[in-house]
């Protein structure tokens, strides 16, 4: 049995088959990201009878239901909604939500004597050549009669008859033929996904959290617009708390609802810690819930599958619908939300850019969600999340293949009787003191400024409350917060003075620390046994030249704090390659310092 058919339609009766329900746009798949332009472009294809290429549309497997009869549920559109939908918006007049959910119009115009197509511009609308927006002639109650009488004594260049040929070809494209490709519902869903995946992997890469989305967003039947929109409009508020008025104004029938009420909190947060795409809340909502880590695994419980018969049933969607919903409710709690975020502060992250693994960031929510949901108490979760984000950083354990370490680590957690018991095994095995004294070292050995080790010694001194290096009242979490930028300890343009002129060289993470940028321009281009010896000098006069330290016992402190080495009083040029490998040491020594004490 063949994996698909290709049949003909037209574009008026794929219009009617949208409107009837018949076949169901998975509205969120993606926004309506076409330019007008493009829109303009494919109505000229129409027009001219050139190809559009071919719609894909899949039903969904067939699910036994409790009588024993054979559902069939709506056939997805799968590929061709940016087409579909820009038809529809140029040709029925219908208004497309743009990203920042506001509506607005497209239209197109169309020149007849020209018969070009164009869009809408103040200019058109002052040239009585063109018709302004084509939706006017498709409308039902056109009076073409009298259009043609209208235009033709304001252009008399162009003939009753002329124009009405013209007229006739421009709506005639509803008749225009389409290709439509109907992928086999027996088809399973491992494969549907991965047909999803590579058909739209030409225009914005898709993934299996958008297919899931859209198998949510076309089931009615168990609020799957609902959780869809609840999804969505939680993921963009997070990143844009400006957008609430445009909601609420251009769907008023979800404002009216409970889930609304569960995320107006939003409307004036502001969180630049963790800020989730719709693809991280399905994946967390998922993992804790459902227990699983593979997204592909949402869509065929979605679907109704039975992993044991592989049959789909019924039941199997119901319940899976109720458990998401449920998912995303926990998730998008504000209770939740906000309790997340200050475990996550008091871990030291205090900036998203200090966590580059958003998979990091996802399983540990995915966690604290699964602690509450089993009623662990409080101070076990907090220190059983900050451990294990740090944890999975320091390893990268999310980095590889994060959907099998997702399933592994949350079965995991969920059979643990006390969960800092499988915190613990996993530290046994993976950071052992061989992994403190020589693999992080070994790791900070790098030039990559977004290194995770070099973000975890940041984390440990916001931690620690540590100061700037040569400053007095200034800290590390202060100059992050400003935007402040970290600075080299041998200054980058001494070391190209002296043959340093690798970028790898200089740019040493070891040779990075946080610093005042009025400290950094006084250090100017000298080796730290000169500038160093400069702030000796002002302690022992009292004559601030380079920051604000005025005691050695505070200058003692300041260096420790940065993991300088005291071998700093002395360091030139020559002595670079061992004051990094020094610096190392100390900064893992005290990135452990900090693991422990979380």
């Amino acid at each position: 049995m063949s994996n698909y058919q290709v049949n003909n339609t037209n574009i008026n009766a794929l219009v009617s088959w949208i409107e009837q329900g018949i076949v169901a746009i998975p509205e969120i798949q993606r926004p309506f990201v076409w330019k007008p332009s493009k829109v303009r472009d494919l109505l000229d294809s129409l027009y001219n009878d050139y190809p559009v290429g071919y719609i894909i549309t899949w039903q969904n497997p067939d699910a036994r239901l409790k009588d024993g009869t054979v559902s069939h549920g709506k056939k997805i559109l799968i590929d061709g909604q940016q087409r579909v939908t820009a038809i529809m918006a140029a040709v029925s007049g219908k208004e497309v939500v743009t990203k920042e959910y506001s509506k607005r119009r497209i239209k197109i115009a169309f020149n007849p004597m020209e018969q070009a197509f164009e869009v809408q511009n103040p200019a058109i609308l002052k040239d009585k050549r063109w018709i302004p927006d084509i939706s006017e002639v498709f409308d039902q109650g056109f009076d073409t009669f009298g259009f043609i009488h209208q235009y033709c004594k304001a252009n008399p260049e162009i003939s009753n008859n002329k124009l009405n040929e013209i007229l006739q070809k421009l709506t005639s494209m509803k008749y225009s033929s389409i290709g439509v490709i109907e992928l086999a519902h027996t088809l399973d869903i491992e494969v549907v996904t991965e047909i999803f995946i590579r058909i739209n992997s030409a225009g914005v890469t898709l993934s299996q959290a958008d297919f899931a989305m859209s198998k949510v967003s076309v089931n009615d039947v168990h609020n799957g617009p609902l959780i869809r929109k609840t999804i969505d409009y939680f993921c963009h508020l997070i990143k844009s708390p400006a957008i609430y008025d445009n909601i609420v104004h251009n769907d008023q029938e979800f404002a009216e609802t409970d889930n609304f009420n569960k995320i107006r909190w939003l409307k004036g947060y502001n969180t630049n810690i963790y800020e989730p795409s719709y693809s991280d809340l399905l994946r967390v909502a998922f993992t804790f819930k459902f227990l699983r880590g593979r997204l592909s695994n949402l869509v065929s419980l979605l679907s109704g599958r039975d992993f044991e018969t592989r049959e789909y049933k019924e039941d199997i969607v119901k319940d899976s619908f109720e458990r998401l919903h449920d998912g995303v409710l926990k998730f998008i709690s504000e209770t939740n939300f906000k309790r997340f975020i200050m475990i996550l502060k008091s871990a030291g992250v205090i900036n998203a850019k200090l966590v580059r693994s958003q998979n990091a960031l996802n399983f540990a929510y995915a966690l604290f969600l699964l602690l509450r949901e089993k009623k662990v108490n409080d101070s076990t979760i907090n220190k059983v999340v900050r451990k294990w984000l740090v944890a999975s950083l320091l390893t990268e354990r999310y980095s590889g293949s994060p959907e099998s370490m997702f399933d592994f680590d949350i079965k995991r957690f969920n059979s643990s009787e006390n969960p800092m018991d499988y915190v613990t095994k996993v530290e046994a095995g993976e950071l052992s003191q061989a992994y403190w004294d020589n693999i992080l070292p070994a790791n900070l050995d790098t030039s990559v400024t977004s290194s995770p080790y070099f973000n975890l010694f940041v984390m440990s001194q916001i931690y620690d409350k540590d100061n700037a290096f040569l400053s007095k009242s200034i800290t590390v979490q202060q100059l992050i917060e400003e935007r402040g930028d970290v600075h080299h300890v041998f200054p980058k343009k001494y070391l190209q003075n002296n043959g340093f002129n690798n970028t790898r060289q200089y740019n040493q993470i070891a040779n990075y620390a946080y610093t005042e940028q009025v400290v950094n321009l006084a250090v100017k281009a000298q080796s730290p046994k000169d500038y160093m010896e400069t702030v000796i000098k002002q302690i022992e006069n009292d004559s601030k030249k380079i920051g604000e330290i005025d005691n050695w016992d505070y200058l003692t402190r300041n260096l420790e704090m940065n993991c300088i080495p005291d071998s700093i009083f002395n360091l030139n040029h020559s002595n670079y390659e061992e004051f990094l490998q020094q610096r190392r040491s100390l900064m893992a020594k005290k990135i452990g310092d900090y693991y422990s004490k979380l």
